[in-house]
């Protein structure tokens, strides 16, 4: 019997246990996880009749491979959508909560009039942004890719970088938009100047393309889009879970070495065990430390994989504390605002009963690759600082019911500029090396369907090499 050994218990490690199952269920398959629980950053809790996500709260339908696994799982009827009533979201300006403009999509609008009359920019702002209508495309001699602030600066100008685009986008990567990797993050728009030559063109041809019904009321990202599941994303985790309950999984287990002779060794604290084929589902640089002492080119390249630490704080308010409307499903804050936390979501108010009547559930989001200084803090002091920029940005009247921290150290892979280019390169050496296979949020996408994706792909690998 082929045994396949997968290690790294998060939603990629999970996806690749469960497509291997589906493909071949004769193999013997054992999965190890270091920590005390399957499902890595995917992390739901109860704290009495309120719903806290630690981790991600949702993930986007138009990448299908999260609904298609949530339907072989049987959990269809369990997916929800947002609330359709408020999917629009606020920027900070100057300490106060400014609409995104209706048909704003991170870095361009699709309807002129909500964007003229804005007051998130300046009037040179907007003139500026205008300009993009008749800037030249780029050169298709230029280079293949480019940053996020590099391309925005040159389409739309600085004000349209430090007021929407980096905090939009760096509400998504957590990332620095001076080193993001556009065609690696967003290769949408670099097509837009490509087709269209204009992006605020591209999106406005594509907005009279769309039926009047896609077109009304959402804002900054596309909500519609958003699914999650009843009781929080960890429905997911456990449904894989069970569905893999046969198999050998092994938690509280750490790698400490990974051999090569004519298969596999995998040396744990305890033991070591054979393997015809391994997936590692862990973050590059795990992969590279295991990877070592077997192929020293491919884990330098691993560890060319930067990355950024997050953590994310649940609060409980009573709702007539906050002076705000919440009627939106929350905020990002531009680093020029110097605020201690990049994002909040307003959790009460995006999915139903995540908070009971009268209450309130938000979600604060601190640290990423601007503000490490805040990640590193102490809990307390980060708590005194959130608070405080809460208190002002949503006029709260007092203390919160609960605040819980939830640290996510170095979990967001940074896609700097030429990340593809490396991605393609560690694939070339993976496929020196005959029944390995990498799966994860490091390589072609960070969202949760991009980690299901690379773990079945993962799969599809490993029940090839075993054959």
């Amino acid at each position: 019997m082929k045994r396949v050994i997968i290690i790294g218990g998060g939603i990629s490690g999970l996806a690749a246990a469960h497509r291997l199952k589906e493909l071949n269920p004769s193999l013997a398959l054992t999965l190890i996880e270091a920590s005390a629980r399957l499902g890595g950053t995917l992390l739901t809790d109860k704290r009495g009749d309120f719903l806290l996500e630690r981790g991600p709260d949702s993930f986007i339908s138009e990448k299908p491979e999260a609904v298609a696994l949530a339907k072989r799982l049987g959990l269809e009827s369990r997916l929800i959508e947002t609330n359709a009533n408020y999917r629009r979201s606020f920027i900070v300006r100057n300490g106060r909560l400014r609409p995104v403009p209706e048909g704003f999509q991170l870095l361009a609008p699709s309807r002129l009039w909500p964007f003229i009359t804005s007051d998130i920019f300046s009037v040179t702002g907007k003139a500026r942004m205008a300009a993009d209508l008749f800037l030249p495309r780029r050169s298709a001699n230029g280079v293949a890719d480019e940053s996020l602030a590099s391309f925005v600066r040159r389409r739309l100008g600085r004000e349209a970088l430090e007021r929407m685009a980096q905090p939009m986008v760096g509400g998504i990567y957590t990332a620095d938009p001076e080193t993001l990797s556009l065609r690696a993050t967003l290769p949408r728009f670099l097509d837009m100047e490509r087709d269209h030559r204009s992006l605020i063109l591209a999106m406005l041809r594509k907005a009279r393309s769309q039926q009047p019904a896609e077109k009304s009321g959402t804002s900054g990202a596309r909500y519609g889009l958003f699914l999650s599941f009843d009781t929080g994303m960890e429905v997911l985790v456990q449904a894989l879970a069970r569905a893999i309950e046969k198999c050998d999984v092994r938690l509280n287990t750490r790698v400490t070495a990974i051999e090569r002779e004519r298969g596999w060794l995998i040396r744990t604290t305890s033991e070591t065990l054979e393997a015809d084929a391994i997936c590692l589902a862990v973050p590059a640089y795990v992969a590279a430390q295991l990877l070592t002492n077997i192929n020293q080119t491919l884990a330098s390249q691993l560890n060319q994989i930067k990355y950024a630490s997050t953590a994310t704080i649940n609060f409980a308010y009573r709702r007539d504390a906050i002076q705000h409307p919440l009627d939106g499903f929350g905020f990002v804050v531009p680093y020029v605002e110097k605020r201690s936390l990049i994002a909040c979501t307003f959790s009460s108010v995006k999915f139903p009963a995540r908070a009971p009547d009268n209450y309130v559930l938000l979600r604060a989001f601190v640290g990423g690759a601007l503000q490490p200084d805040m990640f590193a803090l102490e809990t307390s002091e980060m708590l005194v600082r959130v608070k405080r920029d809460l208190r002002e940005l949503l006029e709260i009247t007092s203390e919160p019911l609960f605040a819980e921290v939830s640290k996510w150290e170095n979990s967001m892979p940074q896609y700097s500029v030429g990340h593809l280019d490396r991605v393609q390169a560690i694939e070339t050496q993976v496929a020196q090396l005959p029944g390995l296979a990498l799966a994860g949020n490091a390589y072609r996408g960070a969202g949760i369907p991009d980690c299901i994706r690379s773990g079945e792909a993962a799969a599809e690998l490993l029940n090839r090499a075993t054959a």
